[in-house]
């Protein structure tokens, strides 16, 4: 198991370029009304990102993306599934791909409807399932209630690579991952790491 972290990222942390947030966030602890577990997967998007949903501006199902840094920003994908987005400088966000199950692992697995504690919130949409996130999230602060998030007790050793589940800007090595961890959405290729 991954050792815990302990103290809060500092006020200023996400008002930065999402890529270098999306890497810093591998390690830390997330938890959502006191389950969750350690952030092993992210993926960055920026304004000028043709993957993005800021690309094309400000609109109402993207306007937390554009609000205070640290926020949340919670879209629902494929009209199925919720994704759990990081707010960093405007118009860019974090999307939190996978967790380690560390905390309310019984809470998981009842809103999973699965014990396998390896795909319990491996994916954004089991992520935010197992979290039970959903748009009522949408715009709060990721540094006060319901959420809870630590820095990691030490520096984690990062794997970086192309973004999955897109059609366009593939090429972009935005996603990045706990190097090892079993619990990331999707393997890394090999020799991609950081």
């Amino acid at each position: 198991m991954t050792e815990l972290p302990s103290l809060a990222p500092p006020a200023d942390f996400f008002a930065r370029d999402a890529v270098s947030v999306a890497r810093e966030l591998i390690g830390f602890q997330l938890l959502v009304d006191g389950v969750g577990g350690i952030i092993v997967e992210t993926e960055a998007y920026t304004p000028d990102d043709p993957a993005s949903h800021s690309f094309s501006g400000k609109t109402a199902r993207n306007a937390a993306m554009f609000g205070d840094p640290g926020t949340a920003y919670v879209y629902r994908s494929y009209g199925i599934h919720w994704c759990l987005n990081v707010v960093c400088e405007p118009g860019s966000a974090v999307l939190l791909r996978a967790l380690e199950p560390t905390s309310g692992i019984e809470h998981m697995q009842v809103r999973r409807g699965m014990e396998k504690l390896r795909l319990l919130a491996a994916g954004p949409g089991r992520l935010c399932q197992a979290l039970a996130v959903d748009i009522s999230l949408n715009g709060r602060s990721l540094q006060g209630a319901p959420f809870q998030l630590r820095l990691p007790a030490r520096p984690h050793p990062v794997a970086c690579g192309p973004r999955i589940g897109i059609s366009r800007a593939v090429e972009q090595p935005w996603r990045f991952g706990l190097a090892g961890s079993r619990f990331i959405s999707k393997p890394f290729p090999l020799g991609q790491h950081e």
